[in-house]
């Protein structure tokens, strides 16, 4: 019996870590999160020229699959021309520490592979 329970307890764990690199993972989510915690609200112009490399294209899908997982806003002003503005939400904010372990992993990695 309670190899069952161990057995459910990992693939919850499992499906909550494969949630999360889902969420946050791919090539563009990272870089666009810090070019939006870098202020209030920014314009997707500012977005794409912050985020080198990216296409308009592939900018846009990420935005609307982050606004989806409410990492970010999305606001419309009714003007002419129209402006949209995205920023991040306060739920976003609690990606803040798993960032931080990832940026301290990352150092003592490019340190392990850098010993002789």
């Amino acid at each position: 019996m309670s190899e069952e329970i161990d057995q459910s307890e990992n693939s919850k764990q499992f499906n909550a870590l494969l949630d999360t690199i889902y969420v946050v993972g791919g090539k563009w989510k990272m870089h666009i999160i810090a070019a939006i915690c870098s202020g209030n609200h920014h314009r997707f112009g500012e977005i794409e020229r912050r985020v080198q490399g990216i296409t308009p294209r592939m900018l846009a899908r990420e935005l609307k699959e982050m606004e989806m997982n409410k990492l970010i806003t999305r606001t419309v002003y009714n003007e002419t021309p129209q402006r949209i503005e995205y920023g991040i939400t306060e739920y976003c904010k609690t990606l803040v520490p798993v960032i931080q372990s990832m940026i301290d992993w990352g150092t003592l990695h490019r340190q392990k592979i850098k010993e002789k």
